[in-house]
């Protein structure tokens, strides 16, 4: 995906569609869940689905029980290449899989896990709300440089 800078600005603020675009290819992010005043972040392997959702799988245990509690999750994905980088945040609804018909869905990802352990839950995210933003990298402006930083 090809991203426009207008006016050579170093921040682009993508608009949804944008966002969604980079996260499609995409395989690795970090999920947060949140249980009390105690956030989590969990490093997964997610794919996205047609359906515009993330599916990612995992085994039983903290994330799980955490999400039966509050649903609500934060998920980020980025990259970052030589001269540009990436950021997209979603904010959305998790939702454990239960039906073969959702499991099988799932399963047609040929999504796998990072180890070799079993994990044979999937989770649903849908999106409630995408943000994203794209940068030019480029080196830092005048100080850098061995230039005095302004003063005023």
């Amino acid at each position: 995906m090809i991203l426009e800078h207008a006016d050579g600005a170093p921040t682009l603020v993508l608009e949804p569609e944008q966002s969604w675009g980079l996260l499609e290819p995409g395989r690795f992010g970090r999920l947060v869940v949140v249980l009390g005043q105690r956030a989590d972040v969990f490093p997964i392997n997610y794919a996205a689905a047609p359906d515009r959702t993330l599916i990612f799988r995992t085994a039983p245990g903290t994330k799980l029980a955490k999400l039966a509690i509050n649903a609500e999750v934060l998920f980020e994905a980025d990259q970052v290449s030589t001269d540009t980088a990436w950021t997209v945040t979603v904010r959305g609804q998790a939702h454990w899989l239960q039906t073969s018909s959702e499991i099988e869905a799932a399963e047609e990802l040929q999504l796998r896990p990072w180890v070799p352990t079993l994990k044979d839950n999937y989770v649903r995210v849908t999106p409630t709300e995408i943000s994203g933003r794209h940068f030019q990298l480029s080196p830092h402006p005048a100080r850098e440089l061995g230039e005095a930083p302004a003063t005023g």
